[in-house]
């Protein structure tokens, strides 16, 4: 579990056995990790399987390189990453599983001193999750939704989000993983849940 709040960047390294292991450098970070520990790498829970000095090692499943930017980095690029959420850890974003819903495109990048609006595409499957003044995690980045249209949503930039994570660099036609807000996800499905209990009942009684 993690709060999207982000603590370091690292610089994705390259691939290994056909994209099944991802290499990235963070030499500050490394040194607070065990083989073992999930680390949050641009919103996605991924467990370290190998370090050295300066380099973590991950594998990546099939799902993860399907629904996920994991699988298509170049070299260089820079990725988000945070620890798992602790007991004693301020909650300063909102509750981040790490399990990417969808990859969003940017449309639209508007500059809005001293910060920026970004424009993501919104599928209708994930609408119900995305509501305004909501929370939606965007790469790991734990963000409030400031507009929702149909088929997409708005998020709005400060300085501070823009100098401490990747998304400063995210250009229209990017894509960036996407994470709904987790209790959003169980109120709605509880909601249907509860519509089906109601419509068996009525014809029950019919």
């Amino acid at each position: 579990m993690f709060t999207g709040i982000i603590s370091h960047r690292g610089t994705f390294k390259g691939y290994r056995r056909a994209k099944m292991e991802m290499i990235l450098e963070a030499p500050g970070f490394v040194r607070r990790l065990s083989v073992g520990d999930s680390v949050s790498v641009d919103g996605v829970c991924l467990s370290v399987v190998r370090k050295d000095s300066r380099r973590l090692f991950f594998n990546l499943s099939r799902e993860t390189l399907a629904l996920t930017t994991l699988g298509s980095l170049r070299p260089g690029t820079e990725v988000n990453l945070e620890l798992p959420l602790t007991p004693s850890s301020l909650l300063g974003g909102h509750l981040v599983s790490g399990h990417v819903d969808y990859k969003a495109r940017l449309l639209r990048s508007v500059p809005r001193a001293p910060g920026k609006r970004l424009v993501f595409s919104l599928p209708p499957e994930f609408r119900p999750y995305i509501i305004l003044k909501g929370s939606v995690a965007l790469n790991g980045v734990s963000l409030t939704i400031a507009e929702v249209g149909p088929t997409s949503f708005e998020v709005e930039l400060i300085p501070i989000t823009l100098a401490e994570s990747d998304l400063g660099a995210v250009k229209p036609g990017d894509e960036v993983n996407v994470e709904c807000d987790m209790i959003g996800k169980y109120a709605y499905n509880v909601k249907v849940l509860r519509n089906l209990q109601e419509e068996r009942i009525l014809k029950k009684c019919r």
